[in-house]
């Protein structure tokens, strides 16, 4: 694959995960968090599975075999995949679309400073100023009002450390086994598993508000789960994790996009300005340490 599709397909990617924050809100008008959450990746899990399928047993043609510790690790993604999708579900019912894209999209920041505390790697000094830049950028996003700041602000807080946690986990176990499209499926069956059994417990799903909400869960299902994830996995594969990152993080614009066409929201003038400054951070904390990196590895100069 050359890498100009390569790149399209993972803006194809940012753009269907962006736009799904506007289907996952108006999912909250018929069913609650968990039931929408069940459906939704029970329905992505199966699409998916044949090609994880396909992909494992190639795999396991070629001699490679995931480890008892391995599935360990992949039981802890699974978890912080699972936690970040509730807390950002949740959080849609409180707050607006376009906070919940940029919010979220602070999983950048949050991704080095786990992979810090779990695998001992110090992450670059540029993060110790995007933090502070984000915070103030989101204090800004809420209209330079604590009283404006939502509990759904702080899931989305929650929901982005979760992100960070599962991109740190996933990169280090997709590169040891190489599937990346299995290792996302279990996430997928994990997920709908543990949100279908939490939705019996604490919630009243109904098969009425399950039937109305079904574009949401079809837009939620095939193309921000299904595919999207799928054109990430095959993407990535041909595009430097830097230039990967910075795209995908344009997700926070599409979901601007999305709630200001087909919701209506505005944010206050001051609230642009924190935009500005969160995405400002997140292509910083990308950009400086892959120039960085560039300038002293011919290789990296080669592949950037």
């Amino acid at each position: 694959m050359s890498r100009p599709i390569a790149v399209g397909l993972l803006v194809l990617c940012t753009a269907l995960w962006g736009l799904a924050f506007v289907f996952q809100k108006g999912a909250m008008e018929h069913m609650e968090p968990l039931t929408f959450a069940g459906v939704r990746y029970w329905l992505g899990s199966f699409l998916v599975l044949p090609l994880a399928i396909w992909e494992y047993r190639r795999r396991a043609a070629a001699g490679v075999t995931i480890s008892r510790v391995q599935w360990v690790r992949i039981g802890v993604l699974s978890l912080a995949f699972f936690l970040g999708v509730w807390f950002q579900q949740v959080a849609l019912i409180t707050t607006s679309v376009t906070n919940g894209g940029f919010i979220t999209s602070l999983y950048v920041i949050f991704t080095p400073l786990v992979t810090y505390i779990m695998l001992r790697t110090r992450p670059h000094p540029i993060i110790y100023l995007g933090a502070p830049m984000a915070l103030v950028g989101i204090y800004l996003l809420t209209g330079a009002r604590l009283d404006a700041f939502t509990i759904g602000d702080v899931q989305l807080l929650a929901c982005a450390v979760c992100w960070g946690v599962q991109v740190s986990m996933l990169g280090a176990l997709v590169r040891e086994t190489g599937m990346p499209i299995f290792v996302s499926t279990i996430n997928f069956f994990a997920t709908a598993f543990l949100a279908s059994s939490l939705a019996f417990a604490l919630e009243t799903p109904q098969l009425g508000g399950i039937i109305e909400g079904w574009i949401p869960i079809l837009y939620s299902g095939v193309c921000s789960t299904a595919i999207a994830f799928t054109l990430q996995a095959i993407g990535q594969q041909y595009v430097p994790p830097a230039n990967a990152a910075i795209i995908l993080s344009g997700e926070a614009l599409f979901a601007a996009l999305g709630g200001a066409l087909l919701l209506n929201e505005r944010l206050p003038p001051v609230g642009y300005v924190g935009a500005a400054v969160i995405l400002l951070t997140i292509v910083m904390v990308e950009l400086i340490p892959a120039l960085r990196g560039a300038r002293h590895d011919p290789t990296l100069r080669e592949s950037a």
